[in-house]
């Protein structure tokens, strides 16, 4: 096998149904070089509390296999930004929790949606997030929370470089914030990322923003809707608007070279990603590089 660690790492979301060491079997089936998993149900507040025999089996499977790399994505339903003192509190649980099994497993980070401001104040609700995300740092050790851009729809917080920058400054500038960008997001919100060139511009206005230091996993999503739709709507990999020679660039990008590189689907099948989808996936980075010359 080449040596993955000069290439982005690519990926699949995998399901750790039936322990934790599930997710490393399905990963390996499948052929990824990193994943990412839920450690817990994505849409319900109780919290999976995973044996230690779990997760030491799931760190020795891990360390046998292939995969180089692994994420945790946060529930779906935490909100940072809330005002509401309830959920501000579930959410800061959950999110605790979720860091504190990422250091257990040794993952990467944690992949967090930072929340919404609803119909309240975009300012404010930045600042909130920022307190929750200060706490569960601090209530929690070693392992980073990244931070993931958004579609923009409504009132979701990290629709743009400039929303992901006052995170970072809201929280501080915690060495353990970084962030995820997401493909079908970025091109929603208005990011062009269908070329190699429009991709150069997009990660330098990134830089710019939060440095490139703190980009530590990408979701390389297909997207159904077009740039600037404020939709979050995935495709397959070069079926939808950013098309086979975004991806291609996306998935060759050298600036990614290590880091967990992640297709959440849906795939082929109109399912979850399987085997096929991982071979689209390499078949496009060898394509973008060989059009940036690299190969």
């Amino acid at each position: 096998m080449s040596d993955t660690a000069a290439l982005p790492l690519l990926g699949l979301h995998v399901s750790p149904a039936g322990g934790l060491p599930k997710a490393v079997e399905r990963g390996v089936e499948r052929g990824c070089e990193s994943i990412q998993i839920f450690t817990q149900s994505p849409r319900r507040w109780a919290p999976t509390n995973h044996s230690d025999e779990s997760i030491a089996q799931f760190r020795e499977d891990l360390e046998a296999s292939p995969i180089a790399s692994v994420v945790i994505h946060a529930l779906y339903l935490s909100n940072a930004g809330t005002e509401d003192p309830e959920l501000r509190e579930k959410s800061l649980t959950a999110i605790t929790h979720s860091l504190r099994v990422g250091a257990q497993i040794g993952a990467v980070g944690v992949v967090l949606h930072p929340g919404s401001a609803k119909d309240g104040h975009v300012g404010e609700a930045l600042e909130r997030c920022g307190d929750v995300f200060r706490e569960a740092l601090a209530e929690s050790e070693d392992c980073p929370l990244l931070l993931e851009d958004t579609a923009g729809a409504g009132g979701t917080l990290g629709r743009s470089f400039e929303q992901l920058q006052t995170l970072l400054e809201v929280s501080g500038g915690h060495e353990r914030i970084g962030f995820c960008l997401d493909s079908c997001h970025l091109l929603a919100s208005g990011y062009d990322v269908r070329s190699i060139e429009a991709l150069d511009g997009v990660l330098a206005e990134a830089d710019a923003a939060f440095g490139l230091d703190r980009l530590r996993c990408m979701h390389v999503n297909d997207s159904q809707t077009p740039l600037g739709s404020n939709r979050d709507r995935h495709a397959p990999l070069g079926t939808g608007e950013i098309g086979e020679d975004g991806i291609a660039a996306l998935l060759s990008e050298p600036r990614f070279a290590g880091m967990p590189v992640i297709f959440e689907g849906p795939g082929l099948d109109g399912k979850e990603p399987q085997v096929a989808d991982m071979e689209i996936a390499r078949e496009l980075r060898d394509r973008g590089r060989r059009a940036r010359g690299l190969v």
